[in-house]
């Protein structure tokens, strides 16, 4: 099972409802993921000097709730910099100007309870365990504003119920990937990632699928030239919607039994699971709807 959802706004002047448009969306594939949910959010893209780095501090119902002021004021005690910090219950979304590795070095030493989501100048990432609906209010999904996100609901078939198990999955920077489906071969993978110095944080099998295209990606490759590597090297049934700083990116495997369904208009393109989570969306009865072909790939941009 599992929901995709993605959604690219080509109209500016409806990016300030981004969120609104987007959580019908997400909540139409609750019976398809009821264990977790998640999405991406990518917005105007901060100055190269700049970088965003979405936090998580752990389960709300577990380890009660987090000092990010604290977090702050340590922050600007070590490095002599004030950090914009967003927050969110139990995440949050710290801007700031300094040198990438720095900064997580600085997170790994001090504060190894919390977990990095992404990294960018224009990603925001929210995931945790729960009902879509429950994740939906408590990060405020409704408010969310930007170009263009990658959503997903989960059900577990083959790691655990967890919030760092729950989609997107994110490496390297401003790139993200959710999935529907069930890759035969991830260890595989993961052994040939490792032999490059590549670490993984979870057994997820969708993790490896992203680490290998962000691989691909470092290594030289294009989006599209990374994606072809992935039809060649993954193997199994899958549905793959990927998001980079200006870039919605559709594939499916050469089964295509893990169900797509587009929706194209001047305004937007709309991508779920299934037509429902897309019926509320505006001038739906004019748009071009259509299943994307298996192993072919479907590529918007910004």
């Amino acid at each position: 099972m599992c929901g995709i959802v993605g959604l690219l706004i080509k109209n500016p002047s409806m990016r300030s409802s981004l969120g609104e448009l987007m959580v019908p969306m997400l909540i139409g594939m609750s019976q398809r993921g009821p264990d977790s949910a998640g999405l991406a959010v990518f917005t105007e893209a901060l100055p190269d000097n700049q970088r965003k780095y979405s936090l998580y501090s752990g389960s709300i119902h577990t380890s009660g709730s987090f000092n990010w002021s604290e977090l702050s004021q340590a922050f600007q005690a070590h490095f002599n910099a004030t950090p914009d910090l967003q927050i969110h219950e139990n995440q949050a979304v710290l801007t700031a100007n300094l040198a990438t590795n720095a900064v997580k070095q600085w997170l790994q030493d001090n504060y190894p309870q919390i977990h990095l989501l992404s990294t960018g100048r224009a990603i925001d990432l929210y995931k945790d365990a729960g009902s879509p609906t429950s994740i939906v209010d408590r990060y405020q999904f409704k408010g969310l504003q930007g170009s263009h996100l990658v959503g997903h609901t989960r059900m577990a078939t083959e790691s655990a119920v967890t919030p760092a198990h729950a989609h997107p999955f994110t490496a390297g920077e401003d790139f993200c990937l959710v999935h529907n489906g069930s890759l035969s071969n991830p260890y595989e993978i993961r052994r040939k990632l490792e032999h490059h110095g590549i670490h993984f944080e979870t057994d997820n099998d969708t993790e490896a699928a992203c680490r290998f295209l962000e691989w691909r990606m470092q290594e030289g490759d294009d989006l599209k030239a990374a994606i072809q590597k992935g039809f060649e090297a993954l193997d199994g049934f899958y549905t793959f919607l990927m998001g980079t700083a200006d870039k919605l990116a559709l594939v499916r495997d050469a089964f295509a039994c893990k169900p797509a369904v587009v929706a194209e208009t001047d305004d937007y393109v709309a991508i779920a699971s299934e037509f429902r989570s897309l019926a509320h969306l505006p001038n739906i009865n004019h748009a071009h709807i259509y299943e994307p072909a298996p192993e072919e790939m479907y590529v918007w941009t910004v």
